[in-house]
């Protein structure tokens, strides 16, 4: 099983964008769920995490600026970026938290210009 993260795109310095990952697992709703990034160069990090109960954990870097939320029913957790900086630039990626091997997907690729 892969992730298939997607909605990233080209955006200005302080643009917004809405990134989505849906998976096909009946069990979604009871996995904790995460974005992760990867920026050229740099090891991957978790940039936010959702527990299957909707608790909600930020790096340092992004909070009161990236909001990640899940809809059960969809089986999708999503990641709402405000007040992009050209430091958020990476590919992004969705998995579980902790992250599975497996479901690594090919992400969605973020670029914030200056």
């Amino acid at each position: 099983l892969q992730l298939q993260a997607s909605g990233g795109g080209l955006v200005q310095t302080g643009g917004s964008l809405r990134l989505s990952c849906a998976i096909s697992r009946t069990f979604f709703s009871i996995v904790d769920m995460a974005w992760y990034r990867q920026a050229s160069g740099k090891q991957r990090e978790l940039v936010a995490a959702i527990t299957s109960g909707g608790s909600t954990n930020y790096a340092e870097s992004v909070k009161g600026r990236l909001t990640i939320s899940r809809d059960n029913a969809k089986n999708a957790v999503y990641l709402l970026m405000n007040s992009l900086k050209p430091e958020d630039t990476a590919v992004y990626y969705c998995n579980s938290a902790p992250p599975i091997t497996g479901w690594w997907g090919q992400g969605t690729q973020v670029t914030v210009s200056s």
